[in-house]
């Protein structure tokens, strides 16, 4: 995608009325409410407990942001969390139970584009991050080249596959599929896997699992951005076209939680509420974001050049790959105006770190 397109969509709403939805239509501002917003995470807790895991996405749901902000109207918040991840939230959507995504991943959000899905991205949900390559505490193991031809798992069709895929190429692989043998399996079964040494090795946070003597590390990646990607919010077109001021309400709640997680004084409370999911010991959250010093970096909802680019980057891999051959366009994907209204409103303009296209840093 050419540079100015990256820039036609960053700008695109600067100049939106400041209360989006007013001077729209009136049928379109004067649709009735609806009684229930449906809003879905791309997974769920140990056991399938219904409980988000990280960011500040999760923490707008810990907080109890949107019940406070709905509570007057009469709309009811339904958090639907899938085990089966960003393909299982996919299928929801098409089967119209979804309002809402919180940080789909970018495979599923591609392959559900490709496929016709109607949906708006409206922010980030995350940014950047480790990657921790571990094998069964048992196994002998010193390099990734000492796993070829053996199993790895991950969870097919999740962003989970694309970065493990990506981890591989890194490392020269570039069919993982015809140079390992890669199982899907939910992440419950996949520790379970390592504990037994059924599979030789996976994409995981590995301090807790270290301390319970299930696994150990073999490559630890910090700040790797050639294997992540950021995620995404979205809302679905029929919903944004109903009720562009609702969408608008519940993005100014996510980025005032968003700001609130940045902040150092509020380490400790995320660390604990993302520990009630059971998908990352605290020990894991501690450990993994006592070395993000700057809190603003990873926790960041910005839709810049970087998350544009790194999106297309992840539509290109999907081709390369070979996991889907439907062409996908950011063109008409991708709605700031609701961020950008949210962030002028809130003074934050400014607040967050910029990055251009290749991931170095424009404004910190």
């Amino acid at each position: 995608m050419k540079r100015r397109s990256f820039n036609a969509i960053l700008t695109s709403g600067l100049a939106a009325p400041a209360l989006i939805g007013l001077s729209c239509g009136t049928a379109r501002a004067q649709s009735a409410k609806p009684t229930t917003i449906r809003i879905g995470f791309p997974g769920a807790g140990t056991g399938g407990r219904p409980l988000p895991s990280t960011g500040f996405t999760s923490n707008v749901v810990f907080g109890g942001d949107l019940e406070q902000e709905f509570a007057a109207d009469g709309i009811k918040i339904e958090w639907k969390y899938y085990v089966g991840a960003g393909p299982a939230l996919n299928e929801a959507y098409a089967n119209g139970l979804l309002d809402f995504c919180f940080g789909h991943g970018d495979l599923p959000l591609i392959v559900g584009r490709s496929t016709g899905l109607k949906h708006k991205i409206l922010l980030s949900s995350s940014r950047g991050g480790d990657v921790f390559f571990v094998t069964p505490a048992s196994s002998n193991a010193k390099s990734v080249d000492d796993l070829k031809g053996k199993t790895l798992s991950v969870q097919k069709g999740t962003a989970g596959q694309l970065s493990m895929y990506r981890f591989l190429a890194k490392y020269g692989y570039k069919e993982p599929e015809k140079e390992f043998r890669i199982i899907s399996q939910i992440r419950d079964d996949r520790v379970a896997s390592l504990a037994t040494g059924d599979i030789a090795g996976a994409i995981e946070t590995p301090f807790g699992l270290e301390a319970r003597g299930v696994a150990k590390q073999l490559v630890s990646l910090y700040d790797e951005k050639e294997v992540n990607r950021p995620g995404s919010v979205w809302v679905s077109e029929a919903f944004e076209q109903k009720h562009p001021d609702l969408v608008q309400r519940i993005v100014n709640r996510v980025v005032k939680r968003a700001h609130w997680s940045t902040l150092d004084a509020n380490r400790e409370t995320q660390y604990q509420w993302w520990t009630r999911s059971g998908v990352n010991a605290y020990i894991d959250n501690k450990q993994v974001w006592d070395r993000v010093k700057d809190l603003r970096t990873r926790q960041n909802p910005l839709l810049d050049e970087y998350y544009l680019a790194s999106i297309q980057r992840s539509i290109d891999e999907i081709k390369s790959f070979r996991l889907s051959r439907r062409e996908v366009s950011l063109e008409g994907w991708v709605e700031p105006k609701y961020l950008n209204h949210a962030l002028r409103e809130q003074k934050l303009e400014t607040y967050w770190p910029t990055q251009d296209a290749s991931g170095k840093y424009t404004r910190t």
